[in-house]
């Protein structure tokens, strides 16, 4: 890593509203969802993902998902995005087509045991599904110009990734993009299951970069270990500029322990899932990288978080505070 390669400014993409209320044994209302998102809305952060639509059945915490929707206060300055799995939900979310950026994205997993277990489906069959989700969209005007690999850098399942394991992922996805003659702009590596760490993000970053130089890359880091910010570092070190994140670190990895629950009224948290927003957001101003984001804000954000989901949420820096409100106080 070359701290010469620490890039002028960084993209942050808002995953806490999909995520944790994906995730949380709730139920949460509505209101607090949108209340939550668009208090998101007014601390600087460009893209929000703020809903899955899925089944209510099998995912009950996004059942409200087009009234969550249907009852943001817009803002012009912010890209608001979900998530959908299948054909169905993509009809969903074109029916939000004003408020919501629709894209496309071709997943692609870099563990075949992973696949298997979490997508019931073998890697083979995995690209066939991929190609038939690239035409659908392209049907209906929806541009698919990412690839997303999955347990990029390793699985419970298969252990640690190789860099030909996720190198050969995104393989996958450029062949079906370019079958589909769309133009891939942006590359996700997920560490869906917390096996990153920041030898492994400088070798398979540096791999991916050394092929397709040319197309941005994006870090889907989680903290199920605790590493998810040293990572982060690592990432900003090889000159990644793209990081999803939630705030508060809201939502948790649910493929590292089993659900979340309450019992007796205590709550029982899963490990960790995304580094958290304001985490990334301090380390990014603490090395001059400029984010867009005001932290104090976005740590009221985090509070109003914890009090919607009535439980402390992982991030230090939610707990400790910004370094500007001590430096201000010092120098007072």
């Amino acid at each position: 890593m070359n701290t010469n390669d620490l890039p002028a400014s960084i993209q942050i993409t808002e995953e806490g509203p999909r995520e944790g209320f994906q995730i949380e044994p709730g139920p949460i209302a509505t209101t607090d969802k949108v209340r939550l998102i668009n208090a998101l809305s007014e601390t600087g952060l460009r893209t929000i993902q703020v809903c899955s639509f899925v089944s209510g059945r099998l995912v009950p915490g996004w059942v409200d998902a087009d009234d969550v929707v249907a009852a943001l206060r817009k803002r012009d300055s912010v890209d608001y995005t979900a998530l959908w799995f299948n054909a169905k939900g993509m009809h969903r979310a074109l029916a939000h087509a004003e408020t919501l950026t629709l894209t496309g994205c071709i997943h692609t997993v870099a563990s075949d045991a992973f696949c298997q277990s979490n997508l019931n489906r073998t890697l083979d069959e995995n690209t066939t599904a991929m190609r038939a989700h690239t035409a659908t969209h392209q049907e209906q005007g929806i541009e698919v110009k990412k690839i997303m690999v999955m347990a990029a850098f390793g699985c419970n399942f298969s252990g640690d990734a190789t860099v030909d394991k996720t190198v050969g992922a995104v393989d996958t996805g450029m062949a079906i993009a370019n079958e589909a003659q769309t133009s891939i702009t942006e590359i996700a590596l997920a560490d869906t299951m917390g096996w990153a760490n920041p030898r492994l993000i400088e070798r398979i970053v540096g791999a991916v970069r050394e092929r397709w130089p040319d197309i941005a890359i994006k870090l889907h880091l989680h903290d199920t270990r605790g590493l998810g910010i040293a990572n982060a570092y690592a990432g900003l070190g090889m000159g990644v500029t793209r990081f999803d994140t939630t705030v508060g670190g809201l939502g948790g990895c649910p493929f590292a322990a089993k659900q979340s629950s309450r019992t007796d009224d205590v709550y029982k948290p899963l490990p960790p899932g995304n580094i958290a927003t304001e985490e990334l957001v301090l380390l990014a101003s603490e090395l001059g990288i400029e984010t867009g984001v005001d932290i104090d804000a976005l740590l009221d954000v985090g509070k109003m978080a914890e009090s919607i989901v009535g439980h402390s949420l992982p991030s230090a820096t939610l707990r400790g505070g910004s370094l500007s409100s001590y430096r201000n106080a010092l120098g007072a």
